[in-house]
């Protein structure tokens, strides 16, 4: 979705993460990344956890909470 998409709604989606999807439980443009705070675009959208519920940037990022999350230092 972007701005020329009819139909698409201003502001943050809420989505449920599943295994290789995701499904959108309310419509919006954009999730924000859970450890930088940084809006991702939904046709940007690449790394998140299922277990967390949680959307990423980057892999990096994905990587950081991973390290968060099981004490790797």
């Amino acid at each position: 979705m972007d701005a020329f998409t009819p139909g698409s709604a201003p502001g943050e989606a809420k989505l449920r993460y599943l295994d290789a999807d995701f499904e959108v439980v309310k419509p919006g443009r954009f999730v924000v990344c859970a450890v930088s705070g940084r809006k991702i675009a939904l046709e940007d959208l690449r790394y998140w956890s299922v277990e967390s519920q949680e959307a990423y940037f980057d892999a990096e990022a994905a990587l950081k909470r991973w390290k968060q999350q099981t004490g790797t230092p």
